[in-house]
């Protein structure tokens, strides 16, 4: 038989071979996770029909006379590239993003997979949630989650004061304490497109641009093409990918962006995506907008505050917290929607509270005002924030109520905090800082009484707090402590070391001529928590997030490399096992030692490029199509040698 059938059929098979490499991976563009492959050809053992000879005296050297017999199949390898990233937004959800694989075991054996769709089982296992293999944690054991996990109190032990006590001293006023910054009214950053929708995106292109919002973190935006696309599905792909911005469509068909924020910190900023891919420019975005700020009113929502950092909705609490004139703790809900919903309905609801003060809004320059009924020494204290685990959130920091007016005889300024106990009961903690005749300061510590109608039970008294002549804190004595007094009989007291600042320092306490602003800025202790959210950080670690504020470690993903990745074994199902070529595994956390960063809330994609698969496809048609051809002009070459007889 000729060489030239040998080489034709080698090369069909090989050909063929290479089809079926293309056609998985043009099969798999959509599957999570997947690697695509590439054949290798090589030529097979050459005829050699004549052998070179050397060089003589007489003729010079002939090279060798060979004819090769064909090509065969040589490899077929996977690339390791990374697949880009889809942002599914559920929790365990995950992705590598570098190398390294995820660990999981099938009950005999240890599997490896790009894929992290993982999920919880009854026995609080992760495990992935298409097969229920058991992922491992970094040290190779199976990963459990405590989602039943409690965090458990702590007494306070350290309070550290911060702010100022007033140098000047008053006359015979009645107390004034005054929000430290006006309340404005904002809008909200808006942008329309001036171009209506549908729009066309070629498929196969990627039309992008750039969003800032509320001047964070620049976010890439991109559509991929399928044609015709409509308003609509641009809008729902802009809330999908960004943060702190609403896409909506007008009624005649433009796209509309809307910030999160309001006032003059509410911000859209807009960059062109790539020259003839522009996503700006096809939907008729402008450059940069800003929301506005006025004055606000009493009739003033509270979310619209430019403050305002999330809407509130229904069942939000706001809590306020103080002391009244007489230095009676006073700590109270204002329920967002049930009080009411208006910068005057908690106006109201804090002047019912203050039952020895008249609490007011100031419409000329925008502050809360409360003023105490009567003149005289006062203890008149009042803060206001946000409950904890909710929707809405105000910066009340830059609202925080100060001391205007002291009231006559000795100034005094107070300031309430939660402390806790061991068992995590909360205790208000009212300290009293009142001036004496010497010019130096005396600390008192209050806490509610057993018995309502009795006096406050003291925590102690801090004697000799003085200041520098620039205001610098000056030491005053080493042993600055609370003894708080147990809540019921029998219970022992509790020691509460307290911190006011370094001798000659402003970062704790200060005397300056600017109003009083003491305020407790760190207590160590906490009540019990119960879970509430969990998050998974770029190392694996998955964090649990409590209702008393803290963050617990819950367990930790492991991250599996090899010396040679490209060398695992695949078993289907988006899984790995190793081979004798992969190498030793090397088992550790996220971003640690060349393993890649974990990426909560996303699947790795397919690394196929389908343009390139596409001609790859061309390519081994041709080359099927050539040696098809050769096979069919030997036959008819046979054909003309019988025809000679």
């Amino acid at each position: 038989m000729p060489g030239s059938f040998i080489s034709a059929l080698g090369a069909l098979r090989a050909h063929q071979s290479w089809l079926d490499v293309i056609g998985n991976n043009l099969a798999n563009t959509n599957t999570p996770g997947f690697k695509t492959s590439r054949a290798l050809f090589s030529d097979l053992l050459s005829i050699t029909r004549r052998p070179g000879t050397p060089p003589t005296t007489a003729i010079g050297g002939t090279n060798p006379i060979q004819v090769g017999l064909g090509v065969q199949l040589a490899q077929v390898d996977r690339s390791t590239n990374q697949g880009a990233l889809d942002v599914t937004g559920r929790t365990f959800d995950m992705a590598i993003l570098g190398d390294g694989f995820f660990a999981l075991n099938d009950g005999e054996q240890n599997l490896y997979s790009r894929v992290g769709s993982f999920g919880i089982d009854a026995n609080g296992d992760m495990v992935d949630i298409r097969t229920g293999f058991r992922v491992l944690d970094n040290a190779g054991q199976r990963l459990n989650i405590d989602t039943s996990a409690v965090s458990q109190p702590a007494a306070t032990t350290n309070v550290r004061f911060a702010g100022n006590l007033p140098a000047v001293i008053t006359g015979p006023l009645a107390e004034q304490l005054t929000s430290s910054s006006s309340f404005q009214e904002g809008t909200e950053a808006l942008m329309t497109g001036s171009v209506q929708g549908p729009f066309n995106i070629p498929a196969g292109d990627t039309w992008t641009m750039e969003l800032t919002i509320n001047g964070g973190a620049p976010e890439e935006v991109s559509i991929a093409g399928s044609g015709a696309i409509t308003a609509q599905e641009i809008a729902d792909e802009i809330n999908a990918q960004t943060d702190h911005v609403t896409a909506t469509v007008t009624p005649t068909g433009e796209i509309e962006l809307v910030s999160d924020r309001a006032g003059l910190d509410s911000t859209i900023k807009v960059d062109a995506g790539e020259t003839g891919k522009d996503l700006k420019a096809l939907i008729g975005l402008s450059d940069f907008v800003q929301g506005t700020e006025d004055p606000a009113t009493l009739t003033t929502d509270l979310s619209s505050l430019s403050s305002n950092l999330a809407d509130y909705v229904i069942g939000d609490s706001i809590e306020v917290a103080g002391t009244q004139v007489d230095g009676t703790p006073v700590v109270a809900s204002f329920t967002y929607g049930v009080d009411g919903t208006t910068v005057g309905d908690l106006v109201s609801f804090v002047d019912e509270l203050m039952g020895q003060s008249t609490v007011s809004f100031n419409q000329a320059t925008g502050q809360i005002q409360v003023l105490a009924d009567e003149t005289g020494e006062a203890e008149l204290s009042l803060s206001i924030s946000d409950g904890s685990n909710q929707t809405g959130s105000t910066n009340w920091a830059e609202h925080f109520f100060s001391v205007t007016t002291n009231g006559t005889g000795p100034d005094v300024v107070s300031t309430s905090l939660e402390v806790f106990n061991n068992a995590g009961v909360a205790t208000v903690l009212t300290v009293d800082f009142t001036r004496q005749d010497d010019g130096s300061w005396t600390a008192e510590g209050f806490v509610p009484p057993l018995l309502e109608g009795d006096d406050p039970r003291s925590a102690g008294t801090i004697a000799g707090i003085q200041f520098n002549e620039d205001g610098s804190y000056s030491f005053a004595t080493d042993q600055l402590q609370f003894t708080i007094p147990g809540n019921s009989p029998g219970e022992p007291s509790q020691t509460i070391s307290l911190d006011f600042g370094q001798q000659g320092s402003f970062e704790g306490l200060t005397q300056f001529g600017s109003p009083s602003s003491v305020a407790s800025v760190f207590q160590d202790g906490y009540g019990a928590g119960e879970l509430s959210s969990i998050l998974v950080d770029p190392e694996g670690f998955i964090n649990g997030f409590f209702t008393n504020g803290q963050t617990l470690t819950l367990g930790n993903v492991g991250i599996a490399r090899f010396g040679n990745q490209a060398g695992l074994e695949e078993i289907g199902d988006n899984f790995f096992r190793e081979s004798a070529n992969s190498g030793t595994r090397t088992l550790s956390q996220g971003a640690f030692r060349g393993a890649g960063e974990v990426v909560a809330g996303a699947l790795e994609g397919s690394n196929v490029d389908t343009a390139e698969e596409f001609v790859h496809l061309i390519e081994a048609q041709r080359g099927f199509q050539a040696n098809a051809r050769v096979i069919t002009v030997q036959d008819e070459i046979f054909a003309e040698i019988v025809n000679i007889i």
